[in-house]
């Protein structure tokens, strides 16, 4: 038999249910390093938005696949999952363990059920894609692929779009690529971290308002002063978009506060939704418990499910 693999570390969750700090202290216990799976943490400029870790966490724990891409560089699902492979690898190499850490569905489903091999973006045809609404795009997919659009939500723009990217590229359905998934490399042990909703809901608006003394208005006006496509990621990022409508002189500053909330309490309902999907998920309530402990719940977990982190890496 040849040596058993390391397993990597998956933390999931909602939106402000206290990732990053968990993630950060479970990496640093075991001498590991972060790998964010946040789809726009990945990008410079949007850092007060995207609640990037601070300064001195990413000084004492290394982290990767944040703040590496321009706002207007393209990168998806497929781009991360080759991305996370790497740097896997490359931790391993260092004789460390891998933390993933983060809430972006698509990305998680990645790592989770795995990527069939389908084209890769076509950013001139996404950028057609993106002009068109919700309602237009899902009226398209179903007349193309009603498989697809039927499990697809009927608002998720990202999905939909690479529905329809897939079958206008290959002329067949993404729904006939289904079952065609590569898997991980690694064994995932997957935690997932949940609070009760008015918890959740109260650290959300307490989020908003921290960024938005932070300076979230002056970061979202600089790339709007910068001319930012509207196909932009950012463009159609929770905290941006709503400042945006701002700037346009659509909505009050307070009015874009409220959506900004609105919207990202909406956002972890989705997250919380797909996430409860997905299998073998160990699932920790953390309602008033510190980083520290859920760190030490989680560490429990991915020593149950592979005794060499208890053995190698965690010192007990």
């Amino acid at each position: 038999m040849g040596e058993r693999k390391k397993s990597v570390l998956l933390i999931l969750g909602p939106t402000a249910v206290g990732k990053t700090e968990v993630g950060a202290w479970v990496a640093e216990r075991v001498g590991g390093e972060v790998i964010s799976a946040d789809a726009r943490a990945v990008y410079q400029g949007l850092e007060i938005g995207t609640a990037r870790p601070p300064g001195e966490l990413l000084a004492r724990v290394p982290h990767h696949l944040i703040g590496i891409l321009d706002p207007t560089e393209s990168y998806d699902a497929a781009r991360f999952r080759a991305d996370c492979e790497r740097l896997v690898g490359e931790i391993h190499a260092r004789g460390r363990r891998a933390v993933v850490v983060g809430g972006s569905t698509l990305y998680v489903r990645a790592l989770t059920r795995g990527l069939f091999p389908g084209p890769p973006a076509h950013p001139r045809l996404r950028a057609r894609l993106a002009r068109l609404s919700p309602e237009e795009l899902r009226g398209r997919l179903q007349e193309v692929d009603p498989q697809a659009a039927a499990r697809i939500h009927p608002h998720d723009r990202v999905r939909l779009i690479r529905a329809l990217e897939v079958y206008l590229l290959t002329g067949k359905p993404m729904s006939a690529h289904w079952g065609r998934e590569e898997g991980f490399p690694w064994p995932l042990v997957k935690v997932g971290l949940t609070l009760p909703r008015a918890e959740l809901h109260r650290r959300i608006r307490a989020r908003v308002e921290a960024m938005f003394a932070a300076g979230l208005v002056e970061e979202a006006r600089r790339l709007w002063q910068a001319g930012l496509p509207p196909q932009a990621p950012a463009a159609h990022t929770i905290g941006y978009q709503e400042l945006f409508s701002y700037f346009r002189g659509e909505i009050s500053l307070e009015e874009a506060k409220e959506r900004i909330v609105r919207n990202t309490k909406a956002y972890a309902r989705r997250q919380l939704a797909f996430f409860r999907a997905e299998a073998g998920v160990t699932w920790l309530k953390v309602g008033g418990l510190s980083p520290e402990e859920v760190g030490k719940k989680v560490l429990e977990v991915w020593a149950k499910s592979d005794p060499t982190v208890a053995q190698e890496d965690v010192p007990w």
